[in-house]
């Protein structure tokens, strides 16, 4: 297995190094459950198995949405989050449609994460129903009311 330690300059290779525990953890979820079941069966499974492989993950991680400086929680949750690092959205849906990319893709910008996976468990081979989000943004530190008037 290989191990998410984390060491300074090696951010990028950290996450591709979990990224491939999770394809690794869902593929044997699949494996073992197939298609057909409902999002919420493959949430439970999944994170039972990457705890097995020593991840930190959290369910249904609530996602605030920051309006004109005001929090609002609008319902939004983030499915999975593995070491604080990376978002898994699941889904057990016929058809990926664009708007299953962007919603993680929203879900990255608005939690300042930069990778996530869509896992679509509604295939007959789960290699064909997993799409990697990346996060081209990183936000920086936001800027105080004067430097913003400058």
């Amino acid at each position: 297995m290989i191990s998410p330690q984390r060491t300074q300059g090696s951010a990028e290779k950290n996450l591709d190094a979990i990224t491939g525990i999770i394809i690794d953890a869902a593929m044997k979820v699949h494996s073992a459950l197939g298609p057909g079941l409902l999002e919420s069966a493959y949430e439970a499974c999944l994170k039972y198995e990457l705890s097995k492989r020593s991840l930190v993950v959290e369910s249904q991680v609530v996602l605030p949405v920051f309006y004109n400086g005001v929090k609002i929680e609008a319902g939004y949750r983030i499915d999975l989050l593995v070491e604080n690092e990376i978002i898994l959205e699941l889904k057990a849906v016929d058809k990926v449609i664009p708007i299953h990319e962007a919603q993680l893709l929203s879900y990255l910008k608005l939690s300042g994460k930069q990778v996530g996976l869509l896992l679509n468990f509604n295939v007959l081979h789960l290699k064909d129903g997993i799409t990697r989000v990346v996060n081209a943004y990183r936000r920086s530190p936001r800027p105080s009311a004067s430097s913003a008037v400058s």
